[in-house]
């Protein structure tokens, strides 16, 4: 999402780092391609004239001039203003004081409406609420049916008393406003602490579109009338939100696709011409695909600075916290890290979602954005079905892999042998990582850093690798007479001796002795034996 807004003005900041004063021209410069940016994203011309004009006239001030890195101060002022037509800080939802809350879905057919319906609820259902899904979508094609489709997944109940349209050109059945007024006695009926109507749309906006909305709200009274908008429709989104206003009277605003092909000027067009806070964002297809809305996040997000604290939230709600403190014990014990907990680590990852999204809220992650679409979300996949081929014994002990084991566990996972070997050395080389972070000397050496303990080129206890080993350095003209050597040796001693001062780093702290001929004997006897 925002990636070509984010390139922009990722490339546009470049210029300005690192420039100990900047002049009324590098502004201007830097104003007229960020005004460039958000036409090409389909920000709304106002909202253009808005933004860069606040940005000119702070970063022309005092506080740009009197800073020690201006470069990075008028970056700072782009994130506060970016922040401030986002909406400046995140709203919550509005919950009724006595009875069921009641929320009501508006917005153009094909917004994602019936799909986002299902979303909220099970968000909800996440917070401990009881949500009920209404079906008041009587007019589209088996909108109804979806609806209860979405709801069994989401494991919310439904109301729909209504079958609704279930084929193109049949006439429409069912009063999708008493239906609604039905639905407010069922959650009562059963307790249910919130409603969720999800209303019909249009391909356009009409008269009759905007009376059946206004009839329904005026039936049910929702606490929050949420328009649903698709972010993709660039600069229609501004004349669909104001007619919407004025229709309906939205009081939030749902962003939908925003995993799609979006250039994001939906998203900093609405708030700012509507004055309606941004309340959620859907961002794919699965029913987790979905968040609160952070004016601050997503600003870090299009600027390139990540978003840390979704980051955080989203692993807190897929980790254990039991798995988690029972890995940490284990690297404190110096237990060896298995591929069962391997295994474990892994699906614990995958439930925090999309691994491509995760990359994404690094900060920086935009100048890899290429290598990220790159990255194959089966390979998890793959590395899951081989490890789950192996019996319980292999995956404690994986030296016992021999070569008709690693054919079985190829077959079984439908992968190649050349693949489980693979995936065991990479196992191999994360678990001499785990024995050094226990014993207290960090991350293992890598190669060229030396021969210690921890070095890839000089194994524990003494053991060299097997691989090729650099060439000694031949010393000129050393003899290979025992006898003959020794001398050139010593007198190679007395020679350093006597070139360094007493002390030197490079020298012996005292001159050396002259040789003595009676230790030759001693000497030519180890060689002797």
């Amino acid at each position: 999402m925002f990636a070509n807004l984010s390139d922009r003005l990722t490339s546009t900041f470049k210029g300005l780092r690192g420039k100990g004063r900047l002049t009324e021209a590098d502004i201007d410069g830097t104003i007229r391609e960020i005004r460039r940016a958000l036409l090409d994203a389909d920000v709304a011309v106002p909202v253009v004239r808005t933004f860069t004009g606040n940005i000119r006239e702070r970063a022309l001030g005092a506080e740009v001039s009197g800073a020690l890195n201006p470069g990075e101060q008028v970056v700072k002022i782009v994130n506060e203003e970016l922040i401030s037509i986002l909406g400046g800080e995140s709203r919550p939802l509005r919950h009724a004081k006595t009875g069921p809350t009641v929320i009501m879905l508006a917005g153009l057919q094909g917004a994602g409406k019936t799909t986002l319906a299902g979303k909220l609820a099970h968000h909800l259902k996440g917070q401990g609420q009881t949500p009920l899904l209404v079906a008041a979508d009587l007019q589209r094609p088996n909108a109804v049916n979806q609806l209860q489709v979405v709801g069994e997944r989401a494991g919310v109940p439904v109301f729909a008393p209504e079958p609704g349209v279930t084929r193109e050109g049949e006439r429409q059945r069912g009063n999708p406003v008493k239906v609604a007024k039905k639905a407010m006695k069922e959650a009562e009926q059963r307790q249910h602490s919130v409603v969720i109507v999800d209303t019909a749309g249009r391909l356009g906006v009409d008269a009759e579109l905007m009376k059946q909305a206004a009839d329904i709200r005026k039936a049910v009274e929702p606490d929050e009338v949420l328009f649903v908008i698709d972010s993709m429709i660039g600069q229609d989104a501004v004349a669909t939100a104001t007619a919407f206003q004025e229709g309906v009277d939205f009081t939030g605003v749902v962003l939908t696709k925003l995993d799609g092909d979006t250039r994001g000027g939906a998203a900093l067009s609405v708030r700012e011409v509507t004055g309606r806070p941004i309340l959620f964002a859907s961002t794919g297809e699965k029913l987790d695909d979905f968040e609160v809305f952070h004016p601050d996040r997503m600003a870090g997000r299009i600027l390139d600075m990540g978003d840390i604290l979704t980051l955080i939230e989203q692993a807190e709600k897929a980790f254990d916290q039991e798995e988690a403190a029972r890995m940490a014990d284990k690297v404190t014990k110096g237990e060896d890290f298995t591929l069962t907990d391997f295994l474990s680590q892994m699906q614990q990852l995958k439930n925090m979602g999309s691994m491509k999204k995760m990359l994404g809220m690094l900060p920086g992650m935009g100048q890899m954005r290429e290598q990220i679409e790159n990255f194959d979300e089966r390979e998890l996949v793959r590395t899951e079905a081989i490890i789950q081929s192996m019996t319980p014994a292999e995956r404690d002990n994986p030296k016992i892999l021999n070569g008709s084991r690693r054919s079985r566990i190829a077959s079984g996972s439908g992968m190649q042998v050349s693949d489980v070997n693979s995936l065991v050395k990479r196992f191999e080389d994360a678990q001499k990582m785990m024995r050094a972070m226990a014993k207290g000397g960090g991350m293992p050496q890598m190669p060229g850093q030396g021969g210690g303990p921890g070095a890839w080129g000089g194994m524990p206890g003494g053991k060299k690798s097997k691989g090729k080993q650099a060439p000694q350095r031949k010393v000129k003209g050393k003899s290979g007479n025992p006898a003959k050597r020794a001398q050139q040796e010593a007198a190679a001693r007395n020679r350093a001796a006597q070139q360094a001062p007493a002390g030197s780093a490079f020298g012996l702290g005292q001159q050396e002795k002259d040789f003595d001929p009676s230790q030759l004997d001693a000497d030519l006897g180890k060689y002797l034996k």
